[in-house]
């Protein structure tokens, strides 16, 4: 199965990297880059910054068309991940595009068991957050903008439309943000969302037309769910 992006979950992890690209025909690694997201997709692909388009990075594009036109994939390796800071992957970049050809023991460096040299897919299988089974009844609620707001418990809990006889009868609370559980929480009590129920809510104040906009909506007051259920 080709893979064109790490999944959601993955990149959090990562923090910059720095990857080398193999050619399948010799098994040379014929680029070193560091960067951090999808970076190495992007550039397997071709897809680099104008920025970047120095005569150097020119060849090594030209040799990622012959591997395709010779009806390979390039072999990408994450030489490094977990880098704190752009700094510091651009010194381990440049550590490596000095060693090249010369390095023999890519493991070598205190660290390298974790952060060490990996496959993609090796990565993936670390970090990718495994699928949860509840015993529980859950009731999922995404909080993908509004966590980058305020704190993850603050984000579910205010304010959504919905059954409220449905919602109090979950017994637990999954905040999730691109599918992936990030915090679980119990409900003592749901309410409508009104001022009177949730005067900490800072919304009241700071927008004049948000009181009008939360005709039924509810909210809860709760807590963290304990370990044996989250």
């Amino acid at each position: 199965m080709d893979i064109n992006e790490f999944p959601p979950g993955v990149i959090e992890h990562l923090g910059w990297y720095v990857y080398r690209l193999i050619d399948p025909r010799d098994g040379s690694t014929f680029y070193v880059g560091k960067g951090k997201g999808n970076r190495v997709f992007a550039h397997m692909r071709g897809e680099v910054a104008a920025v970047d388009d120095d005569e150097l990075l020119s060849n090594k594009l030209k040799q990622l068309r012959e591997i395709r036109l010779a009806g390979l994939e390039v072999i990408h390796v994450i030489h490094r991940h977990g880098i704190a800071d752009e700094k510091t992957a651009y010194e381990v970049e440049a550590a490596l595009i000095d060693a090249y050809p010369g390095l023999t023991n890519i493991m070598n460096g205190a660290g390298s068991n974790e952060y060490g040299a990996a496959h993609i897919k090796e990565l993936i299988a670390t970090y990718q957050p495994e699928t949860i089974v509840f015993q529980h009844k859950a009731l999922m609620i995404s909080v993908n903008r509004s966590s980058k707001d305020v704190d993850l418990y603050d984000a579910v809990r205010f304010s959504w439309r919905v059954s409220v006889e449905r919602a109090r009868k979950a017994e637990v609370i999954l905040a999730t943000v691109k599918g992936i559980v990030r915090g679980v929480y119990v409900a003592d009590e749901w309410l409508k969302s009104t001022r009177e129920n949730f005067p900490e809510i800072s919304s009241w104040d700071e927008d004049e037309e948000f009181e009008a906009t939360q005709n039924s909506r509810f909210g809860f007051r709760g807590k963290v769910a304990p370990p044996a259920i989250a």
